[in-house]
């Protein structure tokens, strides 16, 4: 299975008012140093809202890109119950991590 597919795959397990880095993402698939592959990999996801590349957002918890534009991804995660305050998530209170 390629790289791209396995971010996607990943990316589903994210439960919904939670989000995750990219950083967090590249670590669960065994390759730490891969979060920018891990963004491009997202950026090619055809199916936005089935694949919720939503909840992924940089490790300082800023939101990060949306192929539906950023103001559409912070209304998702306003909608799944996550506060995005000034553009930053806090990490500490709706971060996710995959298991080890």
């Amino acid at each position: 299975m390629g790289f791209n597919k396995k971010v996607l795959e990943l990316t589903c397990n994210i439960p919904k008012g939670r989000v995750t880095t990219y950083g967090e993402l590249a670590r669960a698939l065994g390759s730490p140093r891969a979060a920018r592959a891990v963004g491009n990999a997202l950026h090619a996801n055809t199916r936005p809202v089935v694949v919720p590349c939503h909840r992924v957002v940089r490790a300082d918890g800023s939101i990060g890109g949306y192929g539906g534009g950023v103001p559409r991804k912070v209304e998702l995660l306003h909608e799944e119950g996550v506060d995005v305050i000034d553009g930053i998530i806090d990490l500490q209170r709706f971060g996710f991590q995959f298991p080890v």
